[in-house]
Order: C-alpha cells, then structure tokens, then sequence
C-alpha cells in the first residue's frame, strides 16, 4: 500500500457535512468529500461537468490524524437575495461555522502509487485556487508531505507532529469497511444542480503518548 500525506492548517477551515442555507456547520475535522472537491479543483475538474475521475478519487482510503484541534468560531453574514421579475430583495442573517488555527495530517491510501504522485502533483501546481471547505479559507504551506510506502494507519501514526506542541489527546479517525459510525461524506456529484453523496464507515480512536510520539521508545 501507498498513503499519500497532507497537512491541512490555516487561520480558517470549514469541513461541513450537513449544513442548511442559513446554518453552515463545520466538522471536527476535514471531510472526505471536502478534501476529494479540493483535489479536482488542483486537477482542473469544474463543478457542473463531467468528473471523470471523481470515482477512483473517491475510492481512495481516508483517514485524518488531529495534531491540533482548533476553536469553534461563530460568524454571522448578511446575504442580500434579489428575486427574479421582481425589484423587492431579501435579506438573510446567516450563520457560518468555522475551525480556527486546526492542523491536520490527511491521509489517502491505494495501491496504485502513480496516482497518489497524481494528486500530489496537481496539489503543488493546482488550476484552481485551493481552499479547506470554504472558498475564504486558503490553505498555508506546504499543503503536500509526500507520498509513504505504507497504510495509512501506519502512515499516520509515524508522521512526526506537525505543530510543535499537539493536543495532548490526539486522536485520528479513518474510513474502515466494518463498524465504526456512518457518514454521508462520499462524493458521487459535485454538481450544483444534483449534489449527491454517498456513505462511508469512520472509526475514530484517541492516541495513547507512546503511539504518537516516534521518540517515546528510545
């Protein structure tokens, strides 16, 4: 197996799932789907058009170790909506959800190694500008670690920490084909006017010291 290794940190992320028109909620930690929309934006891929890798991209193993987990901020915006035929416009108070100064190591597994040196690629020369979950989040850099000959649980329990004081309860979560909770995270249209996703199992587990830290044993 091959993981291919990312670090997802900004002032802002937004990893939602769920959200409604005037609630935009975020996750705890980035979406498979938020991440997969990202790698086909670097890729060239427009949203209303056909994907035509967007099913093996969506294959891909996922997995999600969390080094810091960020605060929770509530942001309010206004949205002016002017109805078609009509001079009236409608204002809405909307509520947006963010994650402020998380890091995360993202992981994708797959035996095909050239694909994940795709994705890195197309990561480290994107065509369209990347962002975690919202278009006002741009990542900061570097955003690609490389690509690790191993699984991905392995992958992310070796990774050395990327912030130089993490959570003390670190914990990673990751797609797993039994148990675990379901999610509807699973990209199978990014169209505007058919979204559609489907379902993936995610097991979540808390680090204990000597798993996360490589200098424990020696």
């Amino acid at each position: 197996m091959a993981t291919l290794l990312l670090r997802l940190a900004a002032p802002l992320q937004a990893w939602g799932s769920s959200s409604k028109f005037n609630i935009r909620t975020t996750e705890r930690e980035p979406t498979k789907s938020g991440v997969i929309g990202m790698i086909a934006a670097a890729m060239g891929f427009q949203r209303n058009a056909p994907m035509p890798m967007l099913e093996t991209l969506s294959s891909l193993r996922f997995g999600v170790r969390v080094d810091r987990e960020g605060k929770l901020l509530r942001d309010f915006h206004m949205v002016h909506e002017q109805k078609q035929g009509k001079g009236k416009v409608d204002s809405h108070l909307t509520e947006r959800y963010y994650l402020s100064d998380a890091v995360f190591l993202v992981a994708l597994e797959t035996k095909d190694a050239a694909l994940l040196q795709k994705v890195a690629d197309a990561l480290k020369h994107p065509v369209y500008p990347l962002f975690l979950g919202r278009r006002s989040c741009p990542p900061t850099l570097p955003v690609v670690l490389g690509v690790r000959d191993s699984a991905l649980r392995e992958a992310l329990l070796k990774e050395p920490a990327l912030v130089e004081k993490p959570d003390s309860a670190r914990r990673i979560v990751y797609d797993t084909a039994s148990g675990g909770t379901p999610i509807q995270d699973v990209p199978v249209s990014f169209s505007q006017l058919h979204r559609q996703h489907g379902f993936r199992m995610k097991q979540e587990e808390f680090l204990l010291e000597k798993e996360h830290d490589p200098m424990a044993e020696l």
